[in-house]
């Protein structure tokens, strides 16, 4: 591990989180990047940010971007809030309002 990048407490559902690390896990930052820049769902934003402090953190430690790929993608499940409304017959049906904490960590590539 390189760098590191951390959020937590994210008002977004990990699973829907966690579609979207698959496809930026082992790529390159710079090809990472793209793919969150490219891409139609509502985590990239969240991510996007996340990938762009690791890389920062990077730069603080002296290494260049073109060096770094995305060695370890995690969303962990938050907090969840519960919530409640109306439902059939006066009873309450509850509404969970799920959290998610992101961790990003990037790596030096390996001689090729």
């Amino acid at each position: 591990m390189i760098a590191r990048a951390e959020s937590k407490f994210l008002r977004i559902s990990p699973t829907k989180v966690r579609q979207v690390l698959e496809l930026i896990i082992l790529k390159d930052a710079a090809e990472a990047q793209s793919i969150l820049f490219h891409l139609n769902k509502r985590p990239k934003e969240f991510l996007s940010k996340i990938l762009k402090s690791a890389i920062a953190n990077a730069k603080v430690k002296g290494f260049q971007a073109e060096q770094l790929y995305v060695s370890r993608a995690i969303c962990d499940v938050g907090p969840i809030w519960k919530r409640y409304k109306a439902g059939a017959f006066g009873r309450a049906t509850p509404i969970k309002k799920r959290t998610a904490h992101i961790l990003i960590e990037l790596d030096v590539k390996t001689g090729e």
